[in-house]
């Protein structure tokens, strides 16, 4: 079992999906059992540069152009503590925990469309759920699993229904890794849930846990331009996801071996119904997180940077999940940048897709009070 270094579709792809740099190979990750607890891997994902040279440079260049990229916290949250599962006794709970762990990291391993096993083939696609729950869903604002088992069940409005832990697993199988359900008796997402439960042990109930999501930007007063950010991913991004945003293979196909860095289009990415295909999930997750190695308290991108260039890779093609319209039954519940219709408000997809949202929010405004 190895870690990430870092790390729609998400969609966005799970939760859509850290999925941009996210690291599922042996040749970027140490071994888990070297792994140091989570308050030092927070500590070293914060002091991190970049680890691509090309887009360390891209960014140095950017910086002599720019003035200092925008930070979206307040001072550098603490650390959290969570202990290497790998510590846990050779038991029934450190067992499960320790599985659960390696399906987050090494999905495509286990649940992958290339395993051996055809009844395991439950993934569609060959991503890894710490694509976008970076270091197995332990690093603050890298959309983090600590403090989700607490969550649950909860009010869903995709569904317009209480759902439960499991319920909010599936959503990423079924739209970040485009795939089937976890059946909910079976060993895959008892683990998933145990060790989902195990991260979240020292949160509380009911409390803002800090270090959740990937942080808030402010939003463009402009529409994001998918043009700008073409040319931002070349400097930026290629060098690691390719000119073809097709990722790079840790082997070969067929081998379940997952990708070095995983791909943001075409068929082995997130579907359009994931949360990553979202354009304000998917710039605030880049704005934190990308390029791989850096924090939200030390962002290396400006954030208009981040914009565009979430708008460029959610304009590319990736598959198409079904009956997308019946999500969020009630239309005014439905966040401003989903990229599929119907919308309770008058402005058309494209708006949605690229922004800017303030209008659509004061119309969605006046729709609510109209019906209360």
């Amino acid at each position: 079992m190895r870690w990430s270094d870092v790390g729609i579709y998400g969609v966005v792809f799970c939760l859509s999906l850290g999925y941009f740099a996210a690291t599922s190979d042996s040749s970027r990750s140490k071994p888990a059992s070297a792994r140091p607890h989570a308050s030092n891997v927070a500590e070293n994902s914060t002091k991190a540069a970049p680890q691509n040279a090309a887009a360390a440079a891209a960014v140095a260049d950017k910086e002599k152009e720019k003035a200092p990229a925008a930070k979206a916290v307040e001072p550098e949250q603490a650390a959290w503590d969570i202990a290497d599962p790998d510590t846990l006794p050779d038991n029934a709970w450190g067992k499960i925990v320790r599985q659960g762990r390696d399906l987050i990291t090494e999905t495509y391993a286990h649940i992958g469309p290339e395993v051996a096993d055809e009844a395991k083939r439950f993934a569609g696609n060959n991503l890894s759920c710490q694509n976008c729950h970076l270091e197995a869903g332990t690093k603050q604002y890298g959309l983090p699993l600590v403090g989700v088992y607490g969550d649950f069940p909860q009010y869903r409005s995709r569904e317009g229904q209480i759902g439960t832990i499991e319920d909010r697993i599936n959503g990423c199988m079924t739209r970040s890794l485009n795939g089937e359900p976890l059946p909910l008796d079976s060993a895959e997402m008892k683990a998933m849930v145990a060790y989902i439960k195990y991260v979240s042990a020292g949160t509380v109930v009911g409390e803002e846990t800090k270090g959740r999501g990937s942080g808030k930007m402010p939003e463009l007063k402009r529409a994001a331009d998918p043009v700008h950010g073409e040319k931002l991913y070349a400097e930026i991004c290629a060098a690691c996801h390719g000119a073809d945003g097709q990722g790079k293979r840790t082997g070969v196909v067929g081998d379940a071996k997952g990708y070095e860095f995983p791909p943001l289009w075409g068929p082995d990415s997130f579907n359009d119904g994931a949360g990553m295909n979202r354009l304000i999930s998917a710039a605030n997750f880049i704005h934190a997180n990308m390029p791989n190695g850096v924090s939200l308290e030390e962002p290396q991108l400006e954030p208009e940077d981040a914009w565009d260039i979430a708008a460029f890779f959610q304009s590319k093609p990736r598959p198409a999940k079904a009956n997308l319209q019946n999500d969020f039954p009630n239309r005014l519940e439905k966040p401003v940048d989903a990229s599929y219709g119907p919308y309770a408000d008058s402005f058309p997809a494209q708006v949605h897709k690229v922004g800017p949202f303030e209008e659509i929010r004061a119309e969605i405004k006046k729709l609510k009070t109209a019906t209360n």
